[in-house]
């Protein structure tokens, strides 16, 4: 983990992780999402952490067996007790430098106490140009799922 609270997952893509087309499965690329997310919220935290939501989950390209995947895992804005992470997903060829981006999304955690109660996470600030970036993406996302979730308990009593 850096000191940026960012966290790199580097490993290749195995025959095990493909669907009956013979690209990775969306469902193991999302497996993989969540486990860099988790990690790089519980460094931050130093807490054990649930998932709260995922969203805005792209698949932007396949990835294939054999290629080297590599997802980054970044906090880009925490509330009381709350992390949110944008995860970029990029693969390759192992024996090149390239790497695209396949996957990218934004997922929520709360860190929680041993009773599982939520607790308060250390502060993020943003530093850079691109940090305010995504944290303005973040805050807009999180502000319209309230809305959904009100929205959802007017309408239908969902709650």
């Amino acid at each position: 983990m850096s000191d940026n609270g960012s966290i790199d997952f580097r490993f290749l893509a195995e025959p095990t992780d493909v669907n009956f087309g013979g690209k990775v499965h969306g469902g193991m690329v999302m497996k993989w999402i969540d486990q860099a997310s988790y990690a790089c919220a519980a460094q931050w935290s130093k807490r054990y952490c649930i998932t709260v939501s995922a969203n805005a989950i792209r698949f932007i390209r396949p990835i294939l067996v054999g290629q080297l995947v590599k997802l980054t895992a970044r906090i880009v804005h925490t509330g009381k007790t709350s992390m949110h992470i944008y995860v970029v997903v990029r693969s390759g060829d192992p024996k090149d430098d390239a790497k695209v981006v396949t996957n990218r999304c934004f997922i929520t955690f709360i860190a929680v106490d041993e009773a599982g109660y939520a607790v308060e996470v250390p502060k993020f600030v943003p530093e850079t140009e691109e940090d305010k970036l995504l944290e303005s993406v973040v805050v807009k996302a999180k502000d319209f799922a309230k809305q959904l979730d009100q929205d959802f308990e007017d309408t239908l009593g969902w709650k």
